[in-house]
């Protein structure tokens, strides 16, 4: 047939797959597979998957960790059939969020923008819940204004602090097990006693300009240039450690 149709359905070897791989960051390494076009005359394979955004649950990338927290990884690079990611952002579920927001309590929230140390401006939010303290009467558990804005500040400060003193690889190792929501609740006891403290999103509003060999140091790869079958090969003048031989 001709006309609007005659591309459907694909034509065999139109269509090739490419590995999706995630920083060292994380334990499973293969998150999985990515579709494109083939590489014909201008339009580059590689350019159509760089930029692509992969979503994923933390639990598939750490095996045992929580369901309720997804990273975002984008592809920044692409080297034989590999695509090699970099993180993009973190949420929370939307049915862990209702989860967490109920009656009889204060919603405390808070975000701030930050600059890690090796130049990626973040956009952090935080939130936590009053909780009613042991052999309380009263039903509700609701904080002052005063103590609402004094909790926001530590949870501000605390966010800014523990952002501005690492790289990106550092602070995303803070987020995998939220020890950043462990150490709000802990410093804002004195003022209420709080529960249910996480960092519930993270946005990546500028990145440094883009570096190979960083990205390659991410994923715990040597970096270098690829040959025609897309294996890593030196870049000139770089040291290489020579092919053990088997007999002289």
């Amino acid at each position: 047939s001709s006309g609007i149709n005659a591309e459907w359905p694909l034509r065999p070897g139109k269509k090739e797959w490419y590995d999706v791989k995630a920083p060292s960051m994380f334990t499973v390494r293969d998150i999985g597979k990515t579709l494109v076009t083939r590489t014909t005359g201008m339009k580059i394979a590689a350019d159509a998957l760089k930029g692509r955004v992969y979503e994923c649950a933390l639990a598939d990338l750490n095996d045992d960790e929580n369901a309720f927290r997804k990273f975002k990884l984008v592809c920044e690079d692409v080297q034989g059939k590999y695509c090699y990611t970099n993180f993009h952002g973190m949420d929370l579920t939307r049915d862990k969020l209702c989860s967490l927001v109920r009656k009889w309590q204060t919603l405390i929230e808070a975000h701030v923008d930050v600059k890690t140390t090796d130049g990626y401006l973040l956009r952090v939010f935080c939130m936590g819940f009053t909780k009613r303290v042991s052999k309380q009467i009263k039903k509700a558990a609701y904080a002052k204004s005063s103590q609402v804005r004094a909790i926001r500040k530590k949870m501000v400060d605390i966010m800014a602090k523990e952002a501005s003193t690492e790289d990106l690889k550092s602070f995303v190792n803070k987020l995998i097990p939220d020890s950043i929501g462990k150490d709000i609740e802990k410093e804002c006891m004195d003022i209420y006693p709080l529960h249910d403290v996480h960092i519930r999103k993270v946005k990546v509003l500028k990145k440094p300009k883009f570096d190979a060999s960083k990205l390659m140091d991410l994923h715990g790869e040597m970096g270098g240039t690829t040959d025609e079958s897309g294996e890593i090969v030196a870049a000139p003048g770089e040291f290489v450690e020579p092919i053990i031989q088997e007999s002289v």
